[in-house]
């Protein structure tokens, strides 16, 4: 009877525990992008070529500057660098559809860390579809007007498609086809709160790239080499530690730091990423991750210089 009594209370704790580790991928994952300083509780078109290629050679030195695809594997840096090359547009623009593609790669990367950070991919998931939600309906919503425009005016309706597509200006920005492009239009319907959290475009972009920041800072940790004081390359888990506490730890709340520093704990080998991105040693890893994070570079500070112009780093 005792036994069975004992038998008992552990499966008593060992479900509690299980409730806890679920309870804790649930929470971090919501949390993660939703939290500020003052209330981390509060939710908060151009083509271009995805089969780029690279060739390493012994020294690790690279004969183009595209990137082969890595068989077998869900996360593919390859597509991630093409996505981000694809991404900058004009003087000081970012394209939305590369960039929320080049997000697409990088919530895959999370997922391949393991469950623990893998659940912050979920939210991101949430905001890049917000924004392409928000494309999609501006779409809609152009295609409607001009459709309606050319019945009026008495247009055979077998040609309207092929008028309305056609009449388009490659060169012309639609709403919701870069950064500078949906600002201006959210700003000028007024669609943007500066009190109250909305689902607006740029809140969620905001969200997005206060993350990304948190991502080029580790992969730019993880490029490095050794320590010059112990000769020894430093845990893939103080890195991502360090890279989180510097970025995105301070918009959020004492909780979620906490479980985001468990999260971290639990992050595999240099070996692993090695695999992940393509690689064989530090060597390699250290010229495909400079050239990946100069491209997240460059998408990332055009975005901040958006968004700061108008004023937008602490939409709520």
């Amino acid at each position: 009877m005792r036994k069975r009594q004992m038998k008992l209370i552990s499966m008593g704790v060992k479900g509690r525990a299980a409730v806890a580790v679920v309870f804790i991928l649930l929470l971090l994952g919501s949390l993660w992008l939703h939290g500020n300083l003052e209330s981390p509780w509060e939710s908060c078109m151009k083509s271009y070529n995805q089969n780029d290629k690279v060739v390493f050679h012994r020294n690790g030195s690279i004969e183009s500057d595209t990137l082969e695809l890595c068989p077998g594997q869900t996360f593919q840096i390859s597509l991630l660098y093409a996505h981000l090359r694809a991404a900058p547009v004009g003087t000081d623009d970012v394209l939305l559809e590369p960039y929320l593609s080049s997000w697409e790669e990088l919530i895959k990367f999370l997922v391949a860390m393991g469950p623990l950070v893998g659940a912050i991919s979920n939210e991101i998931e949430t905001k890049t579809s917000i924004i392409r939600e928000l494309a999609k309906q501006e779409a809609e919503r152009m295609r409607t007007n001009g459709q309606s425009g050319l019945r009026a005016e008495g247009v055979n309706p077998d040609t309207q498609a092929h008028m309305v597509v056609s009449s388009m200006d490659p060169d012309t920005l639609g709403a919701y086809d870069s950064v500078q492009s949906m600002i201006s239009a959210e700003l000028s319907r007024g669609l943007v709160d500066f009190q109250e959290q909305t689902d607006s475009g740029c809140r969620t972009l905001l969200r997005l790239h206060r993350a990304l920041l948190w991502l080029q800072l580790f992969l730019r940790k993880l490029g490095q080499g050794p320590e010059p004081a112990s000769g020894r390359l430093r845990s893939p888990s103080d890195l991502c530690r360090e890279a989180y506490q510097q970025t995105l730890a301070r918009h959020h709340g004492w909780w979620v730091r906490q479980m985001a520093d468990i999260a971290f704990i639990a992050l595999p080998e240099r070996t692993f990423f090695y695999r992940l991105i393509c690689v064989q040693n530090q060597e390699e890893a250290t010229v495909i991750l400079k050239k990946v994070v100069y491209a997240i570079d460059v998408m990332y500070n055009r975005t901040q210089r958006a968004l700061e112009e108008h004023s937008m780093l602490d939409l709520p």
